[in-house]
């Protein structure tokens, strides 16, 4: 898979195996799991595999989460992007808009700047017709940020014995 999308301040860029280390810090912080099941990582292991399933996701649907690198810095703050979601919502697949950052880069727009940039490659380059998003309903950060850049409140679900809103954008470009 062979893109890079670029913002102000971000690169998007596709996820290697070289990143274990980052996927590491990120994802064994138990801040960055509190909406999310509260399983942070243990071993680097387990972000090798988080990041073959991202490489198998590029080679059977195209696309997934892209890592995301401050211009400024050369360093890796976290990923953001699209992939397509076959287990969150039992009753259909969908297009899945996400983000997850480091700690230290809450707050400072990050999320939102790349998600727009997603949405973005996601109906201007890939044409989708909907894209979807989900969040805990007490994920207040999230949700701020889904409805900033356009997702519209679809509803709630229930996921992992936990109470999730759903985002929906169609295609303004269709």
């Amino acid at each position: 898979m062979i893109i890079k999308l670029e913002t102000k301040r971000l690169i998007l860029r596709p996820v290697t195996e070289a990143d274990a280390q980052d996927f590491f810090q990120l994802d064994s912080n138990p801040k960055v799991h509190a909406f999310l099941g509260n399983k942070p990582v243990k071993t680097i292991e387990q972000s090798e595999a988080m990041i073959a399933n991202i490489l198998e996701q590029y080679k059977t649907n195209g696309l997934g989460r892209l890592a995301m690198i401050d211009k400024s810095t050369d360093e890796f703050i976290g990923w953001s992007g699209l992939k397509y979601e076959e287990q969150l919502r039992k009753e259909f697949n969908y297009y899945d808009l996400g983000y997850r950052l480091k700690e230290h880069y809450w707050g400072k727009g990050y999320a939102t700047e790349a998600a727009f940039a997603s949405l973005d490659y996601g109906f201007k380059d890939l044409e989708l017709k909907e894209i979807g998003a989900a969040a805990d309903v007490n994920h207040i950060a999230s949700n701020t940020i889904l409805k900033k850049v356009g997702m519209q409140p679809s509803g709630t679900f229930v996921y992992d014995n936990e109470l999730c809103n759903w985002y929906i954008l169609k295609n303004p470009y269709l």
